[in-house]
């Protein structure tokens, strides 16, 4: 890439002369679709990011959220106040790395969860948990698995090195993405008041100092190439954009960081991620309306002989810029060295331009907000996609549970979730696998109450963290505005399954080339579907990521909206997603929550072919989602698990275990297989008291749960006036074994 024309202009009239090639270079990266949102931010303001619960919301590294004491935590949003939240907080943020990752599918991936962890420590905070949400191209194509694979090594290698669980994400299967994969990975820190930092630079007169790895040439021009379709010779002629990661290097960083801010030495800091050393370092000032002097010679470096441009730009891993007072240099140079790490003082805060020096000479002097800050956004046209027409097959009952089951993107992802160390930290109480995972904040008992005033006692009186992130393409192909509304329904029920309730929400907006208007407008519909549900779920966006030009010589990839969500409960225990035989003959299985009588969009018609209008969602979601989590708590709830991909069928069969299966009668294929969210099958001895806290939803009976580890499944509509079907544990489990089995 080069700095547009028009660009080009602007930029001029601003230094009343032609700029420098570093500033040039400057200004193409942090310009970029990439750093600037320029196709995107005119769209960003439907989101509505204010609670009580926010602390800091967009536009810094991660947004920080304090956390609800423990006896708020199982109230709605709604019902609670400012006093209901205590002084624990937790950051959260994510990221997407997907060009990089298809490129170099192992580093692309690793340097990813590097970044989004920097981002958390440069809040103040203590990365412990990440969720990563990964999309591919078919599961049936050579290429598809090679990048699967490598983007699974490298998340595991990286995260396991450095010490941080990977809980909970999702994976999807979809031929959108044949040319161009997506990784997107968020994280979760822990702070406090105390301990919080920014990214606001503070006071002229500070230094900025460099801790970390020694600069090299690795990750140049990243920005810009992230901001560009991927072309046909990606995996050879961008390599030198991607970064290559040290995790052990990473590790050390998370260490010392986390001295540095215990012994409050750092005023604010920002990662080296996009554009460097000089977007992290720009940028940090320009939000605190300073300047800074920099002398790009004291760059400590690992290869001889590097120019002002690739030591402004080179996305080297491991790096952290911080402001840091005169008088506490020397206390930070010594943890460095503590913690085997570079140390260099670059340069100082001030009160006018940025200005960067290299041998002696300015390569850089211009105005920071207007480096930072002074893209000129896009006025992009768009057209809005229409809904298909209703086209149904008619398979046999049989034939369609097992393709249905089988499907990559809805069979077991244990696979992908076994070569993560999900349990180092001891805080990982609900594991990968479920419908959300829980992470235990003991230090949230401090906050008990006078009743409750030794709460930690089997984990009842912490708080929960409840975990989950992912986005369904099939659903925002079909439709990008309804689908994108029921990705975050279907999130919040995750998190209602396991008695949790949303506290806010982080996105990242995947999608293709904005400059094609049916993209654009597929675009468009998934940023205001997911403005529109999580305002309805009371769930504050604070923070995110896009990621355009997602095109390839394959194509534009689906509309994606990956939401990752969090929310909150009392203690740390859930009702499993497994049928329980033990009380069988006392307990009746239900399914809570209205259907959409529709089946666009599912895994259904992706394997049987044919047609239809995404179902209908529900209207108060907020409620749909409290009553949920009310039901997942009662005393009498035995299992709980949300229907979603694949529907009752998929449901069913991930609840079937060798001890406990079910038989259950439907009325017809479309409530088998339809996947409309808010929606959970619930095993209880009390169904009375499920009807109860139900409220206006409906309650159905499904049948029985029985002992023999076999779903028998029967609809009362088919060829022969009705259809049914007997499948034992071990077939099911062969059928959504498919991922683990292909790879073994």
């Amino acid at each position: 890439m080069s700095l547009p024309e028009t660009d080009h202009e602007l930029v001029v009239a601003e230094l009343d002369r032609e700029p420098t090639p570093a500033e040039a270079e400057l200004f193409e990266n942090l310009w970029s679709e990439h750093c600037a949102y320029r196709s995107s931010r005119p769209l960003l303001s439907a989101f509505d990011s204010e609670g009580d619960a926010v602390v800091v919301g967009p536009g810094d590294d991660a947004a920080v959220l304090a956390v609800p004491d423990p006896d708020a935590a199982n109230r709605p949003a709604a019902e609670r106040d400012a006093d209901d939240y205590g002084d624990v907080y937790v950051t959260f943020g994510i990221e997407s790395h997907n060009h990089p990752s298809y490129v170099d599918p192992v580093d692309g991936a690793a340097t990813g969860v590097g970044g989004i962890v920097r981002d958390t420590m440069s809040m103040g905070a203590y990365p412990i948990a990440l969720l990563d949400s990964l999309y591919f191209g078919g599961f049936d194509r050579e290429h598809s698995r090679y990048l699967f694979e490598g983007v699974v090594e490298g998340i595991s290698h990286y995260g396991n090195c450095i010490g941080v669980p990977t809980v909970g994400g999702s994976v999807a299967f979809h031929d959108g993405y044949e040319g161009n994969p997506l990784v997107n990975v968020a994280c979760v820190g822990l702070t406090n008041e105390d301990r919080l930092v920014t990214a606001t630079a503070q006071e002229p007169g500070n230094k900025l100092v460099l801790v970390g790895n020694a600069t090299g040439r690795d990750g140049l021009g990243g920005a810009s190439f992230a901001s560009e379709d991927l072309a046909e010779d990606a995996e050879t002629e961008d390599r030198p954009a991607v970064q290559v990661g040290d995790p052990y290097a990473e590790k050390r960083l998370i260490e010392c960081n986390e001295a540095l801010v215990d012994e409050g030495l750092v005023q604010s800091a920002r990662d080296l991620g996009a554009a460097g050393l000089g977007g992290a370092s720009s940028e940090l000032v320009a939000k605190g309306a300073l300047g800074a002097r920099i002398d790009l010679n004291r760059v400590h470096q690992r290869e001889p002989k590097m120019n002002a441009l690739e030591i402004l730009l080179a996305e080297s891993q491991e790096r952290m810029c911080y402001e840091v007072d005169p008088e506490d240099v020397d206390r930070v140079r010594e943890l460095a060295d503590r913690f085997d790490l570079g140390c260099s003082v670059i340069g100082e805060v001030t009160d006018g331009n940025y200005v960067c020096e290299f041998d002696g000479e300015t390569v850089v002097d211009v105005d920071a907000d207007f480096l930072a800050e002074g893209a000129p956004m896009n006025d992009l046209d768009s057209v809005e996609p229409t809904q298909p027409d209703r086209d149904l097959p008619t398979p046999d009952l049989s034939e369609a549970f097992e393709a249905v089951v089988a499907a990559p993107s809805t069979a077991s992802k244990r696979w992908v979730y076994r070569q993560y160390d999900h349990e180092v930290g001891t805080r990982t109480a609900v594991k990968p696998g479920d419908d959300a995972a829980i992470v235990a904040l003991r230090e949230t008992a401090a906050n008990a109450t006078d009743e409750d005033p030794e709460p930690i006692d089997e984990g009842d009186g912490g708080v929960g963290l409840a975990l989950s992130s992912g986005a369904n393409p099939n659903w925002t192909n079909v439709a990008p505005y309804e689908g994108a509304r029921a990705v975050a329904i279907e999130n919040a029920t995750n998190l209602a399954a396991k008695g949790a309730l949303p506290l806010a929400a982080v996105d990242c907006l995947n999608g293709g080339n904005p400059e094609k208007e049916d993209v654009y407008g597929g675009f468009k519909g998934i940023v205001d579907g997911l403005a529109d549900a999580c305002a309805d779920l009371d769930t504050p966006v604070v923070g995110g990521n896009v990621s355009l030009y997602n095109d390839s010589v394959a194509g534009p990839i689906p509309p994606t909206p990956t939401l990752a969500l969090i929310g909150t409960k009392r203690g740390y225990d859930a009702p499993p997603a497994a049928l329980d035989a033990a009380v069988a003959d006392d307990s009746e299985l239900l399914l809570v929550g209205g259907t959409g009588d529709a089946l666009g969009g599912s895994a259904y018609l992706a394997a049987a072919g044919g047609s239809d209008r995404f179902p209908e969602l529900p209207e108060d979601p907020a409620a749909v989602v409290s009553a949920l989590a009310s039901i997942a708590r009662h005393d009498s709830t035995v299992a709980t698990h949300d229907v979603s991909d694949g529907g009752l069928a998929v449901a069913l069969a991930e609840l079937t275990t060798e001890t406990a299966g079910a038989d259950v009668e439907l009325p017809d294929h479309m409530a088998v297989f339809e996947e409309t969210p808010g929606r959970v099958v619930v095993q209880t001895t009390d169904p009375d008291a499920v009807a109860e806290l139900a409220g206006d939803l409906p309650v159905v009976r499904l049948g029985d749960v029985t002992t023999d580890g076999t779903l028998s499944l029967s609809v009362a509509t088919g060829s022969d006036g009705g259809e049914s079907i007997d499948v034992d544990v071990d077939r099911i489990r062969e059928l959504r074994g498919v991922i683990e089995r292909e790879l073994a």
